[in-house]
């Protein structure tokens, strides 16, 4: 689903799911929606609260945990640093993360998925979805 191309549907979802939709969930989801680099918890704060001054960091942590609950955000868990989202993209994409700068790349194509769906056909299992997240240094 892309919201930031067709912005009533995040509002049927979270109807959908039986949820109120909130100037805090709207203001949340126009962010990420414009966005291209994977904020954190803070830095999604900064960048809401020029939209809603009103809002607090408390919640933008609940309404990122609802959201990915039904399925509009992705949170991405990289090592010991802090969780970064997204919006959930239309088709499964991959992330490289520099490890020096912590820079998260998004991989474009279906190579990965490729290799992994013929790894799981040949264990017996089809995939349903999945993420990979490619932790790497420049060389």
């Amino acid at each position: 689903m892309n919201t930031l191309n067709n912005e009533p549907d995040f509002k049927q979802v979270l109807r959908d799911a039986g949820l109120r939709v909130t100037p805090q969930r709207a203001s949340v989801i126009t962010i990420l929606s414009e966005t291209d680099d994977h904020p954190n918890v803070e830095e999604l704060y900064e960048k809401v609260r020029k939209l809603d001054d009103t809002i607090s960091v408390a919640t933008v942590y609940r309404t990122l945990s609802v959201l990915e609950n039904v399925g509009l955000v992705r949170k991405l868990v990289l090592n010991d640093a802090p969780a970064r989202y997204e919006m959930m993209p239309p088709t499964n994409h991959d992330h490289l993360v520099d490890l020096e700068s912590g820079e998260l790349v998004e991989i474009p194509g279906t190579d990965i998925a490729d290799v992994m769906n013929r790894v799981a056909s040949e264990l017996g299992y089809e995939i349903v979805s999945h993420h990979t997240v490619i932790r790497a240094r420049k060389r």
